[in-house]
């Protein structure tokens, strides 16, 4: 009996009383284990999914690039997901508490707070742009169809037709085929384009001119930001139930706009575009490191976010299959959103007789220029409009709410006591409002340009950084020989090796297999870092406050447990050691 219920909780099938014993009646827990998974694959699958990965696939080598995409996948990817979930899973605390383990790298969960500080910033601007888009589809023609409008150029050449290319002020000997006027015509600027730059952003010449705040964006923005504090007033008990839509109604879009992509002439050709290999790629170094951001960007890694989540799970939860099940499923969906943007990019691009290069972007000007410009061509295309921005707007909500939640459960780990736990709600309102007063200069004339920057360098290099140092402290300096080590430490050696690759120093590889001895037959011993930083954990984390320890081994270099933690014992003459 006890084997099979031991078996039971490293299955993730514990028992009921086993559930009740470990529900967290402080911090609360997930109503049910399909709102984690929910939660945590609307956190993974965000904006990045559908405006990066596209472009960048097509960038590298189109289905060759899938080669090194997966592979990092695999050997990166998944172990980093799955120690994030682990390491919040057994702590019960945010990316700051965790690192009671070992105090020295707290500044991890520093770094992850600033991270999802950043991110969470420019994300909701991005998410009230697609707002702002959303609400300009509620029309009979999409403002961006034609170049009739006030905003508009002398440049501007429209896609529907060749009698609206012009405003008016161009000579009507111009050629008629579209197609012509297209390839030779190097001034040309869509309608699409003009809008974005001219009409929704006022792009100002400069990043440092400001310029006047864009009152409509503004607005947006405060929408943005009262939808994502509705959802989470009650923390996950809100925004778990919010998930059940906002993490799958995606994909009934996605699928919608698939199936009419790939009946539109021309989508083959932009399907072939996005997935004919080009193996020369693979030799180069860019191209791994294009995969292995995209990954790190994707699934969220060292953000904090997932270490928040999984702290609100049961402790004895299968993480494990849930790290596969949600890692698949995001890297599964940007492949599948590459089919749904290239189709469409293949239509334009035979529409207008260009390569589909030339209709390929990536960022914003794939969601706010590119795609909206094609689905002028579809008919009734503010209805296609309204799908694809309201999918952005519930992609990105799914990534928000974890951004906004990493942070208020820092905050209030952090703070610990009874009175903050009650008032979470004013935390949560307190980081929302702070975050919509930090974005309201991405809202001006020279937003976008903040906006790029802070995509670019916020979550590229940093993430990369921030998961070697937190490999290192939990495999080397928590490590195995910890009593207080939680007990899926062990299975993540062997994944976790290939991510050591990357951090020095390299001599101690062999401490990563638990027992291993060196080349001259003796077991490897911790270092003086080792030794302080268990010091330190130990007086945080007294003995008996961790998880039972596991049952000992026959062997006479066993510690007992809890006596790292014990006092030195007083010293004795030789001759009684040897006795």
């Amino acid at each position: 009996m006890v084997g099979k219920g031991a078996k039971g909780m490293l299955n993730g099938a514990v028992p009921s009383e086993a559930t009740k014993r470990d529900q967290n009646l402080k911090r609360g827990n997930w109503g049910n284990q399909i709102e984690f998974v929910l939660t945590s694959v609307g956190y993974a699958v965000g904006l990045g999914n559908v405006w990066r990965f596209p472009y960048l696939c097509y960038r590298n080598g189109g289905g060759a690039f899938m080669f090194p995409y997966f592979i990092m996948l695999i050997f990166c990817g998944i172990p980093l997901f799955f120690m994030e979930l682990s390491f919040g899973q057994f702590a019960s605390q945010g990316c700051l508490g965790v690192w009671r383990i070992s105090p020295m790298f707290k500044g991890v969960g520093y770094g992850m707070m600033v991270v999802s500080t950043y991110i969470g910033i420019y994300y909701n601007v991005v998410i009230c742009i697609a707002f702002y888009y959303f609400f300009s589809s509620m029309t009979h023609v999409l403002p961006w169809a034609y170049c009739n409008n006030p905003w508009n150029t002398r440049d501007c050449a429209g896609v529907l037709d060749a009698s609206n290319l012009t405003n008016g002020s161009r000579p009507a000997t111009l050629p008629s085929n579209l197609s012509h006027l297209l390839n030779h015509s190097l001034q040309r600027t869509s309608p699409s384009e003009e809008y974005w730059r001219l009409y929704v952003l006022k792009l100002s010449d400069d990043i440092g001119n400001f310029g006047e705040v864009r009152l409509p964006l503004l607005g947006c923005l405060s929408v943005s930001w009262v939808v994502v504090f509705l959802c989470l007033i009650r923390g996950v008990k809100s925004s778990g139930k919010v998930v059940y839509f906002t993490a799958t109604f995606p994909y009934v879009v996605l699928t919608i706009l698939f199936v009419r992509g790939v009946t539109l002439e021309g989508a083959f050709t932009g399907i072939m575009y996005y997935l004919t290999p080009q193996w020369d790629k693979i030799l180069e170094a860019k191209v791994w490191g294009d995969a292995a951001s995209q990954i790190f960007y994707s699934l969220g890694c060292a953000w904090g976010g997932l270490i928040t989540m999984a702290s609100y799970n049961k402790f004895h939860n299968n993480c494990y299959r849930d790290s596969v099940i949600i890692s698949i499923t995001n890297c599964a969906t940007s492949v599948y959103a590459g089919f749904v943007i290239f189709s469409i990019l293949g239509f334009m691009a035979s529409h207008l007789g260009v390569d589909v290069s030339r209709v390929a972007d990536h960022g914003p000007g794939l969601a706010f220029v590119a795609y909206p410009e094609a689905l002028t061509l579809l008919p009734i295309s503010p209805l296609w409009s309204l799908l694809f921005f309201f999918m952005l707007i519930l992609l990105g909500l799914g990534t928000q709410f974890c951004l906004l939640e990493t942070l208020v459960t820092a905050i209030v780990d952090e703070v610990g006591n009874e009175w903050i736990l009650q008032k979470k709600t004013y935390v949560t309102l307190g980081v929302a409002v702070a975050g919509f007063l930090l974005g309201i200069p991405l809202t001006s004339q020279a937003g976008i340009y903040w906006l790029l920057l802070m995509d670019n360098y916020a979550a590229s290099f940093s993430l990369v950084v921030i998961s070697c140092i937190m490999c290192v402290a939990i495999m080397y300096i928590y490590g195995e020989h910890s009593s207080l080590r939680p007990p899926v430490t062990r299975p993540l050696a062997r994944p976790l090796c290939v991510v050591g690759l990357l951090t020095p120093p390299l001599s101690r590889a062999p401490e990563l297999l638990p027992g291993h001895p060196d080349d001259a037959g003796i077991p490897t011993a911790p270092l003086l870092s080792d030794l302080l930083a268990l010091r330190l954990s130990c007086h945080h984390l007294p003995p008996g406050s961790g998880p039972p320890p596991p049952p000992p081994e026959s062997s006479s270099l066993r510690v007992a447990p809890g006596a790292e933690c014990a006092p030195p014992p007083a010293p004795t003459a030789r001759g009684s050691d040897e006795a």
